[in-house]
């Protein structure tokens, strides 16, 4: 898929979610040779990528600038990419909680910003990447960066920015939740008799299997709730637990919530 990108990538910082993002890459095509790596530290990434530990002269030309370190490391990077700014380049920035305006203040134009929102599974292209940039960003670049991330899994485009931690909190934060999810059938089916790692396995396939069957289906996973639900059956007695004065959905709703409240505050804190 990407076997035909020919934009250098500058990655600055290559912490977990931008190595998943860059393994997955190089799974799909990506030529080594166009990436370069910055990280103090010096360690290899991988075969045929250069690994740098300071800033270079000047960035490669028409670049990709990928900011994948710490976002409390920003007010370090900043001068240095200020310096070597070009209207050539093009930024993706993974920093949770760093605007688009706050980039701006550190030396990149809005025009030419645009924030990233992955989650975990991007290392399998089975991820989620919530997109924004300034109405003035071109459509090229748009669609430069639709390319690129399209590997990665679903890729899609938010209008406000001021929805970012919410989605972060749906997809940023959902495999956590969902991880639990899955743990807690197993640990459910286990204490009603189950041997605990054969509960584990059947859990995590039956996720898998139903939500293949969910992306796949015409209609919404309620729906299929209830098509699985016969009445007077089993299934049925089992959603009348989770859906007794909406259990399950007040539950979900105060998990995002805490989780965007939270986001909400790291945003202050970093500004």
């Amino acid at each position: 898929m990407l076997d035909r990108f020919d934009r250098p990538l500058f990655l600055i910082g290559c912490g977990t979610m931008a190595g998943a993002m860059l393994s997955r890459w190089l799974e799909c095509g990506l030529d080594p040779s166009l990436v370069t790596v910055l990280r103090p530290s010096g360690k290899a990434v991988g075969e045929g990528i250069a690994v740098i530990t300071s800033f270079p002269d000047s960035l490669p030309e028409q670049a990709l600038v990928l900011l994948g370190m710490k976002p409390q490391q920003l007010g370090s990077v900043a001068p240095e990419l200020k310096t070597r700014w070009r209207e050539d380049l093009t930024l993706l920035s993974l920093l949770a909680g760093v605007s688009v305006g706050r980039l701006e203040e550190a030396g990149v134009p809005r025009s030419q910003t645009i924030r990233v929102m992955p989650n975990t599974p991007v290392a399998l292209g089975k991820g989620v990447c919530a997109l924004y940039a300034d109405s003035s960003m071109s459509e090229m670049r748009r669609q430069l960066a639709d390319r690129l991330l399209a590997p990665l899994g679903l890729a899609e485009w938010i209008a406000d920015e001021g929805q970012y931690n919410l989605v972060t909190a749906l997809t940023g934060c959902g495999p956590a939740f969902l991880f639990r999810f899955i743990d807690a059938l197993a640990q459910g089916a286990a204490e009603l008799g189950l041997e605990p790692a054969q509960a584990q396995r059947f859990a995590i396939a039956m996720v898998d299997g139903a939500a293949a069957l969910a992306k796949n289906a015409v209609d919404a996973p309620g729906v299929l709730a209830e098509k699985v639900a016969s009445k007077g059956g089993m299934t049925r007695e089992g959603l009348n637990i989770l859906d007794e004065e909406r259990r399950l959905e007040r539950l979900l709703l105060d998990t995002l919530r805490a989780a965007r409240d939270r986001g909400v505050e790291l945003e202050k804190l970093a500004s």
